[in-house]
């Protein structure tokens, strides 16, 4: 067999081989389910450390409710940093956005400088400030299974998707048992290295497959998206 058959061959084959793979796999593996749709965007008058507006539109966000207790917590913080941040900071659109309330402004810059030293880019890392009952109620809005604690925080963080979806896993895993998961724990480091790490990258992905076939028009490639939506459903 020459080499312009054997190349031929391998054009055929491969496309089918990895259809097989994208159709037979779980979808919980390929994208995350949606757990609550167009949820509020962050108030125009929540403003971050250097007085800027922060949205969750059009971003992919980790977002966070940190409390008055930032100081006492930063081990979470940084956990988070080392864990998730550090590992895809480089994506563009990728933010993490930590709510706290008014007067934790010191605590969270300091907490920024200490970061620096860890941390080649910061640029995806928000503290934004608002009145503690204006926490209380956007929290509420997302309607969680967990609550805030008495100072306003909880160690819980949550993926939102550019059209502002909270997104997470509901229904059967891999081992076909049923699961919900609509936060991670930022007390546990393994918490934040295994399934959230994984979660993030999943979501990632999805987006970067998502650019490709909207730059470049592939019927093939479109089939295998359309049987793992048709799947996930």
């Amino acid at each position: 067999m020459n080499k312009n058959k054997i190349i031929l061959l391998f054009l055929f084959i491969f496309p089918i081989i990895t259809y097989l793979i994208f159709a037979s796999a779980k979808h919980n593996s390929l994208f995350l389910k949606t757990i609550s749709e167009n949820n509020t965007e962050i108030p125009s008058n929540w403003k971050s450390l250097h007085g800027e507006k922060v949205q969750l539109q059009d971003k992919i966000t980790v977002l966070g409710f940190v409390g008055d207790e930032v100081a006492i917590n930063k081990s979470n913080l940084f956990n988070l940093n080392q864990k998730v941040y550090n590992k895809y900071f480089g994506f563009k659109d990728f933010q993490f956005i930590m709510v706290a309330p008014y007067g934790t402004e010191n605590d969270c810059a300091d907490i920024m400088k200490q970061f620096e030293m860890f941390s080649t880019d910061l640029g995806g890392w928000h503290f934004v400030f608002a009145p503690k009952e204006e926490i209380k109620s956007y929290y509420e809005s997302l309607h969680l299974i967990g609550e805030l604690d008495e100072n306003f925080g909880t160690p819980a963080v949550i993926l939102i998707d550019k059209e502002r979806n909270h997104r997470g896993r509901k229904g059967e895993n891999k081992k076909g048992e049923e699961e919900y998961r609509e936060s991670y724990n930022t007390i546990s480091a393994a918490d934040l290295h295994n399934e959230m790490s994984d979660d993030v990258k999943i979501l990632l992905r999805e987006y970067r497959l998502a650019l490709k076939k909207n730059k470049r028009k592939d019927d093939f490639r479109d089939k295998i998206t359309e049987e793992v939506e048709k799947n996930s459903k």
